[in-house]
């Protein structure tokens, strides 16, 4: 009558069918119906097919599911909803109604009749083949005695017969049903403590053997709700249920592991539900925002769960999307907004300020040499080009703007390269290049640390080297006294003015002196002392 399980259901002997009927089935969650169902209960399964429409009688195969791996549990009348009883098969569970209140009387007998029939076939198995070991034993009467004499002495002791150690196992059944986890955990704690200081006999070994499936039925069904599909959406204190129950199961490494990469899972997909659109800084703020906000939390939430297991204390993992063909303003931005993030861990003891420099620097030393190289060509090309003349700003907005930019620049005397009108003595080549070499360097220390040290120092002395060579040519060959004269201005403007800018600005940003900075400003003294030299001190 069923399609699809004739190769699922191979002819055996002793397979017998127990019990069959229609059934409704309901969601588990919000108990609305689902689909008509028909159940056919045999010896060592419980097979679930579908009703197939237009053809009365027959079905399609839907489920099949070991009675070994089975739990029934009675669901109480709510109504409307009556007539109920809910099958466990780790992980998930289904929930079913009959027809009336004698057919699901019918449905639970048979089920738990074959369950406890099970149950007594299993003994009766484990008790067959107890044969005593007479040969080695039988040498010695006294140890005979005491191996006699031990199991029942064992079972007047235990007192096994109380009633809530009888019901327990169908109690923690009915508990994990019910998602009554503390329940669960309360009675298995209960029983701990009970049988502490009791022998272990066999009774005990079998009631053991009973309560230690359940357990597993319960950390299965534990470590299902941490998985990321059950609680994303709640945040970390959504996890928090579920562990608290694995630690007191003595499970707290499996809790601690499921719990950073439940946490994980969710930073990832509320990463992904970032929408990339816009300025890039104003999604790395975004970014940066989700991102640590999560850890952040997760942190916190560690330590009050993890709050007696030092041991489980373990790293965050972290990781950064770098793009060196951003500008370095932008990239500087970036890793300034994550470092000010990362102060606020460090509030709670967690500081990943070293993680953060071990990801970003291969990625930073790129972008600095990237954008050193940009500033290079970008140089090389006005120099070219230069034809050593005064600027001329047109306006006195204009001029006021060139002013608050050498201002902001670090360069305070620069008025006295001002002249009448809107004209600035100096060359159009030499201030674009003031500009742009103090915002790289300002905008490199906002990226600073110790490892990129020698990088940042070398790619300042090569941008600067191209200005002072240009310099140093143009004067060698210039033959004309009027321009000459205006090339040793601009020389002074640059020697005396703006490497010692960029030489205290370093010092600054990164707490020493660089000699390298140093030497090159004494060695372009050479030249001032004899600009008519034809040798080069570069």
């Amino acid at each position: 009558k069923v399609e699809g399980c004739r190769d699922l259901l191979p002819e055996s002997p002793g397979k017998y069918l127990v019990y069959n009927g229609d059934l409704v089935e309901y969601d588990a969650d919000h108990m609305a119906q689902i689909q008509r169902v028909h159940a056919f209960l045999m010896n060592d399964c419980l097979l679930i097919a579908t009703t197939l429409p237009n053809r009365r009688g027959a079905y399609r195969y839907d489920a099949l599911y070991p009675l070994d791996g089975l739990a029934v549990v009675n669901v109480k009348d709510n109504p409307p909803m009556k007539d109920m009883f809910k099958l466990l098969m780790f992980p998930e569970s289904r929930i079913f109604q009959a027809e009336n209140t004698k057919i699901k009387k019918e449905w639970l007998e048979a089920l738990g009749e074959d369950q406890s029939n099970r149950e007594k076939r299993r003994l009766e198995q484990e008790a067959l083949p107890r044969p005593t070991p007479t040969p080695p034993e039988s040498t010695n009467p006294f140890e005979e005695d005491e191996d006699e004499e031990e199991p029942s002495a064992d079972e007047e002791v235990v007192d096994l017969s109380l009633e809530w150690i009888q019901e327990l196992p169908e109690d923690l059944d009915v508990c994990i049903a019910q998602r009554d986890f503390e329940g669960a955990v309360d009675l298995l704690d209960k029983l701990n403590e009970y049988l502490a200081d009791k022998p272990v006999s066999q009774l005990v070994k079998e009631l053991r053997a009973k309560v230690d499936e359940r357990v597993r039925q319960l950390t299965d069904v534990l470590v299902f709700e941490l998985s990321p599909d059950r609680s994303l959406r709640g945040g970390p204190r959504a996890t928090r249920r579920a562990v608290s129950q694995l630690i007191r199961l003595g499970q707290s490494t499996k809790a601690c592991e499921l719990f950073l990469k439940n946490r994980a899972a969710a930073v990832q997909t509320a990463i992904r539900q970032l929408r990339i659109e816009g300025a890039t800084l104003l999604y790395i703020h975004k970014l940066c925002h989700v991102f640590f906000t999560s850890l952040l939390e997760t942190a916190r939430e560690f330590e009050t769960d993890f709050a007696g297991n030092n041991g489980c204390y373990s790293a965050f993992v972290v990781w950064a999307l770098f793009d060196s063909k951003e500008s370095l303003s932008t990239a500087a931005e970036c890793v300034k907004v994550a470092k000010e993030h990362c102060k606020q861990l460090s509030e709670i003891g967690l500081d990943l300020t070293f993680i953060i420099h071990a990801l970003l620097v291969k990625d930073i030393k790129g972008a600095l040499q990237s954008y050193k190289d940009i500033i290079i060509e970008a140089t090389k090309h006005r120099n070219s080009e230069e034809m050593w003349r005064r600027m001329n700003l047109m306006t006195p907005e204009a001029l006021g703007k060139l002013r608050e930019e050498m201002r902001s620049c670090g360069v305070g005397n620069f008025d006295q390269y001002t002249g009448d009108d809107c004209w600035v003595n100096l060359s159009y080549t030499v201030v674009a290049f003031t500009k742009q070499t103090m915002a790289f360097l300002e905008e490199a220390l906002k990226l600073y640390f110790p490892e990129l040290h020698m990088v940042l120092l070398e790619s300042l002395v090569e941008i600067i080297l191209v200005a002072v060579q240009h310099v140093d040519y143009s004067l060698r060959c210039e033959q004309d006294p009027e321009k000459k004269a205006f090339i040793r201005q601009n020389a002074s403007f640059l020697y005396e003015t703006v490497l010692p800018v960029v030489e205290k600005r370093f010092e600054e940003g990164v707490g020493k002196p660089a000699k390298q900075l140093q030497d090159l400003r004494n060695a372009s003294r050479l030249m001032r002392v004899n600009p008519e030299s034809t040798t080069s001190v570069v």
